[in-house]
């Protein structure tokens, strides 16, 4: 089963809104077959391991590990459960149940139902970390929400208008290897989220140029959409989504998604309500402070990634204050990154 989700999370950023299964198959103690979900309407990780194995005729004897309940659903491929019986594979070992409303148990009654020995809950804890976003998104109708931000040494993630005014260029907290590793992040989500004060003043590219694998969707929040037409954001080299309040259709760019959003209270949790109805399973949130705060004091977010910089601002635009537990601490050459949960 760790076989499992070692294979699965090579369909990471890619696979969504289809979870990242890993299925390995096992023949008198010998693995004979693995594979993992294609990226979206490929082929499931239990169609890929079933079509690895070089002889089909040990299918009828081998025992069969996924890390999630196999689909009993036509959706964009036929049944993983069909398959499993057409080969006779007569033990699967499932880590844990799928909630999917199209799935949630169906797939195991069927194998159950047709006489095969099904045994769920192997790794059950890994498995659900591993599946996160997506038991996060059909669990909780919301995407999977990590916090992201680079604060100073003493505290700042930017330095003060007047000295952005007098020097416009870029304020570096960070080093290379960390910038690179976030690019990496961007891969891995299927969203990235920013308010318009962070384009106005960054005019961000927020895509992967750091990192091979594609770019996120950009949702940017721009209430009176301030944010000029040639900005990075609205190029129309990424999927874009635009959360606004103005209905001036002046404003609006073709090729981009625009969608009413009402600033005023909640908006986090009104955001994860547009973003759920997107079909976005997770969403990678860069800034700014004040709609990073919204989310901490909502209470919507499942972990934070924080650098430290060992530059000093001395003043400026404070970092958000959050409060969970430590689950990481570790050095990227002078960055220090703690990741925290809840």
């Amino acid at each position: 089963m760790l076989r499992c989700l070692q294979l699965g999370k090579k369909g990471l950023g890619s696979t969504a809104p289809n979870p990242i299964v890993g299925c390995v198959i096992v023949h008198q103690g010998k693995i004979i077959g693995e594979g993992f979900t294609s990226p979206y309407g490929g082929p499931h990780a239990e169609v890929n391991a079933i079509a690895s194995v070089n002889n089909k005729d040990l299918l009828s004897s081998s025992t069969l590990y996924v890390s999630l309940e196999p689909c009993s659903h036509y959706g964009k491929t036929p049944p993983c459960a069909d398959l499993i019986l057409k080969h006779k594979i007569p033990e699967i070992i499932i880590g844990i149940p799928d909630p999917h409303s199209k799935v949630a148990g169906k797939g195991i009654q069927k194998l159950r139902d047709a006489g095969c020995e099904v045994a769920v809950g192997l790794e059950q804890a890994a498995c659900r970390e591993h599946h996160r976003r997506f038991l996060t998104f059909h669990e909780k109708q919301r995407p999977y929400i990590i916090l992201k931000w680079a604060e100073t040494a003493d505290g700042f993630i930017a330095p003060e208008s007047a000295v952005r005014t007098e020097n416009p260029a870029p304020y570096w907290i960070t080093g290379r290897a960390s910038r690179q590793l976030v690019h990496q992040w961007r891969s891995e989500e299927q969203g990235i989220l920013v308010g318009t004060n962070t384009v106005l003043l960054d005019n961000p590219k927020l895509n992967t140029r750091d990192w091979e694998g594609r770019s996120p969707m950009r949702i940017i929040l721009d209430k009176d959409l301030k944010v000029p037409h040639h900005y990075a954001v609205l190029d129309r080299t990424v999927e874009t989504l635009v959360l606004t309040q103005s209905e001036d259709e002046e404003k609006r760019r073709d090729g981009i998604v625009y969608e009413a959003l009402d600033f005023s209270g909640e908006l986090a949790s009104r955001i994860c309500r547009i973003l759920y109805q997107h079909q976005v399973q997770s969403v990678l949130i860069e800034g700014g402070a004040r709609t990073l705060q919204s989310f901490i004091d909502e209470g919507l977010w499942d972990e934070a990634r924080i650098f430290r910089g060992s530059v000093n601002f001395e003043k400026g635009l404070k970092a958000p204050v959050i409060s969970g537990h430590e689950v990481q601490t570790r050095m990227l050459d002078r960055d220090q990154l703690t990741i925290v949960k809840p």
